[in-house]
């Protein structure tokens, strides 16, 4: 494999992800002193601005991308980071992207779980193994929901906001796994080779978000 090529420490990479929060991402960086707008609607993946790249990436792709030093950090919702297992930085919580990660069933549901659909293997096995549930776990993508509905599983693992979409198809939250919010994570070697412009940014972000 060739070697990257060494990057000015002045200069960040920054990972970012497409969808609903790459609009509030873009606009908090700014708020906390990048240069930062946010990127026309293109094909382009890679966005430069000055002393800054943007990654534009998938929101898994974020702690991989950050955990192995191709970005110096990223922000990426803390369900995918949980779900990633990257062992990455993560200083600030920016409050915003919130959802929870809930075991939900149709409702009225009460017998025994055997089969769970998820798009979150790792976090579901986590939590039914806490409760000595020896459920299998199928991975799916998409419409999860239709897996209680069809009966290809007896309960599901997924992304809760407002919950309309389970009350148009008879389903229920039983149990909240988690809640989720949009992190900012950090190279933990970037994090001293590029500390004059991460610090000074982790403590804005940490001034902005504060409650």
């Amino acid at each position: 494999m060739t070697p990257a090529p060494t990057r000015d420490p002045g200069h960040l990479t920054l990972a970012l992800p497409k969808g609903r929060i790459l609009e509030d991402a873009i606009a908090l960086l700014s708020q906390a002193g990048l240069p930062l707008t946010m990127p026309e609607k293109s094909r382009a993946l890679r966005h430069e601005f000055p002393g800054v790249t943007v990654l534009e990436l998938r929101n898994q792709d974020v702690p991989v991308y950050v955990d192995l030093g191709v970005a110096d950090a990223g922000i990426v919702g803390k369900d995918v980071l949980i779900e990633s297992g990257r062992t990455v930085y993560e200083p600030v919580d920016l409050r915003f992207a919130g959802c929870r990660l809930s075991l939900i069933r149709e409702v009225g549901a009460d017998g025994d779980i055997a089969r769970v659909g998820t798009k979150y293997p790792r976090a579901a096995r986590a939590y039914l193994n806490a409760r000595g549930i020896p459920a299998e776990i199928v991975k799916l993508s998409g419409n999860i929901e239709l897996a209680c509905l069809t009966g290809l599983a007896d309960a599901v693992v997924d992304l809760v906001q407002t919950g309309s979409t389970l009350r148009a198809n008879n389903l229920e939250e039983v149990d909240v796994l988690f809640h989720s919010t949009a992190r900012l994570v950090v190279n933990r070697a970037a994090l001293k080779t590029r500390r004059e412009r991460l610090r000074p940014l982790i403590e804005r972000l940490r001034e902005l978000t504060s409650v």
